[in-house]
């Protein structure tokens, strides 16, 4: 993955200074592109610990079509708590309760997770239902019957949701394009938090990309990765300092065990990820 910590690099090198949303400041970078092969391994950082469980379960939520961090939380995935929380700290309900407390009613309390679980029409709400439209099911049904077409898009921008949702789409758009029986998916991320999003990003489309392929009877090609606004935050420095003097490993396999009639019905058990071998955690606070 040596792509990815060049990305570290220039920006440290090159970056400009500039504020932001958080309140945190960045480093930041305007426009590159970056290519990961799918055909032998799964492009996954190694010179620190990812996730993989949080970023296979929040694919699948994705796929099915869930905006609810409660799922999510069921199983122990805490990416999303943030927004959430934060959302019920501003109501009248909030009674000083803890993030601890807060996931706690999510897990416990159906009705409190319907109420405050929701993070609003986000990715999967847009790829499986972009007002009326699912995506998805249309992009699998033109790599079925027309795998040359150039309009096998799926976009979670969606102008006239952005203002609903707690965080608006960060990897905005992507397309997939089949030659000699060999699939490719290009994101277009709008933003990109190199220390914290972006490897999570990059295992994530990797994944579905090797999944649609396996589900289709195709085989995984590569996975290429166009970025807007690629920045470091300025509370995440000394980690990527500490992260680009490490040498990466050799890169993991990923198996999919079973086929289903729907890509929704894949589970997690279905996935197993094969000699991921990786430098300890980094850890790094997300800026909300």
């Amino acid at each position: 993955m040596k792509q990815y910590l060049d990305l570290l690099q220039k920006v440290l090198k090159e970056g400009n200074k500039k504020e932001d949303r958080t309140g945190v400041g960045t480093i930041s970078y305007f426009a590159t592109q970056t290519r990961y092969n799918l055909e032998n391994n799964l492009p996954i950082i190694t010179t620190k610990e990812v996730n993989f469980k949080a970023i296979l379960h929040e694919l699948l939520w994705f796929i099915k079509g869930d905006t609810n961090i409660r799922y999510l939380v069921l199983n122990d995935v805490s990416i999303w708590n943030d927004w959430p929380y934060q959302n019920f700290k501003n109501s009248k309900d909030y009674k000083n309760e803890t993030m601890s407390d807060f996931v706690n009613l999510i897990k416990k309390d159906l009705n409190f997770a319907k109420k405050y679980g929701n993070l609003g029409p986000v990715y999967g709400k847009q790829w499986r239902d972009f007002d009326g439209k699912d995506q998805l099911k249309e992009a699998l049904k033109l790599l079925k019957e027309n795998p040359n077409s150039r309009r096998i898009i799926i976009s979670a921008w969606n102008p006239n949701d952005v203002d609903k949702m707690l965080l608006p789409p960060c990897h905005a758009f992507f397309q997939f394009y089949v030659i000699d029986g060999k699939l490719s998916c290009q994101l277009y991320q709008r933003s990109a938090d190199l220390f914290l999003g972006v490897p999570f990003n990059i295992t994530s489309y990797s994944i579905l990309t090797i999944l649609i392929a396996h589900h289709l009877g195709l085989k995984a090609k590569e996975f290429i990765h166009t970025l807007g606004d690629f920045h470091i935050y300025k509370n995440h420095i000394e980690q990527v300092k500490l992260q680009i003097e490490r040498n990466p490993y050799p890169l993991p396999k990923l198996k999919i065990k079973n086929k289903y009639q729907n890509l929704e019905d894949y589970n997690f058990s279905d996935f197993e990820l094969i000699n991921y071998k990786h430098h300890s955690k980094i850890v790094g606070k997300v800026a909300v």
